[in-house]
């Protein structure tokens, strides 16, 4: 392990027993940088936060960036020798990514857990339409990509609004704010006002995925935590197996996040 860093790890011991507790400080971003990864200029990110005793690295689940948490009174200059030690890691995670969605006549793409082939036409209508596994659209081919994102985040949007209705009335709620998000990490979360936002990008997913997230966000409405008791609600309101909706997610997530191309 480099020098830089077994320093660090001993000046965060000494320090972690002097700093009090700020878990609710809110995560301070740092001047973006960059690190080459196989001969790749990766841009590295460096946030501090309030709750953080440890330095963490993770590459964004697109691989556009990787990421470094590290506590509000760390240095700058250790987290980056703390991902460039680690060059070698995320050259493995990069090359783990699957490539980029092409989205183009006879290309597929996914829906509720179904593949659908892509079928264009400079005839058909703009607004794509499902018809025996195919996904039917017209329009400019050039904008084709972006088209079908608007309608994938449209279709998220009313498959979560209904989602939301059903499990707000089994869990005895006034239906929240609903809006679609485009995080990076989370799948979806319940704000202190009750507004709930949901990832666009389970669409793609399996129905049951979905919905598992939707009701995992409206137990939080009653349990703002994971208690044994936020848990035993979320087992009363989902009618599927949720350990096997997260298992789905531990194993494909990732593939959620694949760009179109």
């Amino acid at each position: 392990m480099a020098r830089g860093v077994l320093d660090w790890l001993r000046r965060a011991d000494t320090k972690a027993k002097q700093t009090p507790s700020r878990g609710t400080l809110a995560p301070r971003a740092v001047a973006r940088r960059t690190l080459m990864v196989e001969g790749r200029e990766l841009p590295l990110v460096i946030r501090k936060l309030g709750h953080a005793r440890r330095m963490t690295l993770r590459l964004a689940p697109d691989g556009s960036e990787a990421r470094v948490s590290i506590p509000a009174w760390g240095r700058v200059g250790d987290a980056e020798a703390f991902a460039r030690d680690r060059a070698d890691w995320l050259a493995g995670q990069l090359a783990r990514m699957p490539e980029p969605r092409a989205i183009a006549p006879d290309a597929t793409v996914p829906w509720r857990g179904e593949t659908l082939q892509i079928e264009w036409s400079e005839r058909a209508r703009r607004k794509p339409v499902i018809a025996d596994g195919r996904l039917i659209v017209g329009g400019p081919v050039e904008g084709l990509a972006a088209r079908l994102q608007r309608w994938l985040e449209a279709e998220a949007l009313a498959f979560c609004a209904d989602d939301l209705a059903h499990y707000c009335a089994r869990a005895g709620e006034a239906v929240p704010r609903l809006s679609l998000s485009r995080a990076q990490r989370r799948w979806g979360s319940c704000a202190a006002d009750g507004s709930i936002r949901m990832n666009w990008r389970l669409i793609m997913a399996p129905d049951f995925v979905r919905r598992s997230v939707v009701a995992h966000e409206v137990a939080h409405m009653k349990h703002f935590d994971h208690s044994p008791a936020f848990h035993a609600h979320l087992e009363q309101l989902f009618e599927g197996d949720i350990e096997a909706a997260n298992r789905w997610l531990k194993r494909h997530g990732r593939s959620l996040y694949v760009p179109f191309g």
